[in-house]
């Protein structure tokens, strides 16, 4: 199986310097997007491949691109933006990246930005991830040096200037249009759409923003076609995923596999199946705002398609365990906490809501629920559902909960009548 992201990684080890970079083929595909292919044509390219974005929506990269204007009467400054905000819960997958091969991101970025005509990049990362910081450093460093980046790059008129941005560390940055605000200075909150970041976004300017893994697959679709990208695929997604298994599993972990592959391989092959002495009970399948699978669900295809007719979404692709020891209510509890403590409060279903439904819970976790409380959680789940907030933080964040209430309710009412949790 062929691996583009993961294939220079070394586990354990310094990623790739950027001779050793260029000697594995790094850099091939931007000489060949700079002197024999228009902006358009990368464009084009992506748009053959079938690559959707990978930070958890989904959206055809190319078409989002195309809303980009271009040409002699567009806007002469637009900007590029890397999203390597990860603080989804349960999502790991950029980091391995990250660390394991800063110069396919760098490539990506150069070639991102080349399509829509931006003659200055960011990337926008975590503040935790201090060893990818060191790391992306170099890497930029080096691509400066080479005139990979800078002025005039390879001899041709195209100008590129690529800056590292560190987050101040909020989960809300994650969303593109207050990562945007929080680059300006700004309080990270989400702005009103449209206007659309790829006609007015970073100061004002025509932006784009894609995740980590959606970039870092551009290089190798410019260097090998989009109909290779589409044969990696087991679905009519293109490509292939970085999936991730975390929880009671004997291996929890990230593999780069193609897209379409099943729950039950990741899990049971690749993960190892789950610990001795546990039983599996359900699975959210793509970070910590995706609804609840269960295992009847093992044979759905991890693609955005085939997970969303199952009754959830395809999200990260890096999936929690939970396990027959776990409770889960309190599992649900632990997720809404994280979600009421990261809203930034700008909307009043998310800032109220999100608050109202992690009291409940605790009531309910410490024996002083009610009956009542199930059809107010369920009333909640319906209130902070899409369309209701002014960004997909809430909606997200009732995904576990809504499941968890279809699937688990006589976990719920276990808890209510029996004055307690059963698990303590």
């Amino acid at each position: 199986m062929e691996r583009p992201l993961t294939k220079n990684i070394r586990p354990g080890q310094e990623p790739l310097s950027l001779v050793e970079y260029e000697q594995a083929g790094g850099y091939l595909a931007l000489r060949k997007a700079l002197t024999s292919m228009s902006p358009k044509d990368v464009q084009d390219a992506v748009k053959a491949s079938g690559l959707r974005g990978r930070g958890g929506a989904g959206f055809p990269t190319g078409m989002k691109w195309s809303f980009v204007p271009l040409g002699e009467h567009a806007p002469k400054q637009k900007y590029f933006i890397v999203n390597a905000d990860e603080m989804e819960p349960g999502t790991f997958k950029d980091r391995l990246l990250l660390e394991g091969d800063p110069n396919l991101l760098v490539e990506g970025v150069i070639l991102a930005a080349y399509a829509i005509q931006a003659d200055r990049a960011y990337i926008f990362l975590r503040q935790g991830y201090t060893l990818a910081a060191k790391r992306l450093r170099r890497a930029i460093a080096e691509a400066y040096a080479k005139n990979y980046l800078g002025k005039g790059i390879l001899g041709t008129g195209y100008n590129l200037d690529l800056r590292l941005h560190t987050s101040a560390g909020r989960y809300i940055c994650g969303e593109e249009t207050a990562l945007i605000n929080a680059l300006e200075g700004r309080r990270a909150t989400p702005r009103a759409k449209p206007p659309f970041p790829q006609v007015s976004g970073l100061w004002g300017k025509p932006t784009v923003v894609n995740n980590v893994e959606t970039v870092m697959n551009i290089s190798p679709i410019i260097a090998n076609g989009a109909e290779w990208f589409k044969s990696l695929s087991r679905s009519v997604d293109g490509g292939t995923k970085v999936y991730g298994v975390s929880g009671r599993v004997k291996r929890p972990g990230a593999w780069e596999l193609p897209m379409g592959t099943t729950l039950r391989e990741l899990i049971e092959e690749r993960a190892g199946g789950m610990q001795e002495g546990f039983r599996l009970r359900g699975i959210i399948p793509g970070g910590a705002s995706t609804d609840v699978l269960l295992p009847e669900h093992l044979d759905v295809k991890m693609d955005f398609d085939s997970v969303g007719k199952a009754g959830s979404r395809l999200g990260t692709g890096t999936a929690i365990v939970l396990d027959d020891h776990t409770c889960p209510v309190g599992f649900v509890h632990n997720l809404e906490q994280f979600f009421r403590r990261e809203s930034c409060g700008w909307c009043t279903p998310c800032r109220e809501g999100l608050a109202w439904i992690e009291q409940t819970l605790r009531a309910i976790e410490s024996g002083a629920g009610e009956m009542s409380d199930l059809d107010m959680l369920a009333g909640q789940c319906r209130l902070l559902g899409p369309g209701n907030t002014f960004c997909a933080l809430a909606p997200g964040a009732v995904e576990p909960l809504q499941s968890a209430l279809k699937y688990f309710r006589e976990d719920f009412v276990r808890h209510i009548k029996g004055k307690k949790c059963p698990w303590k």
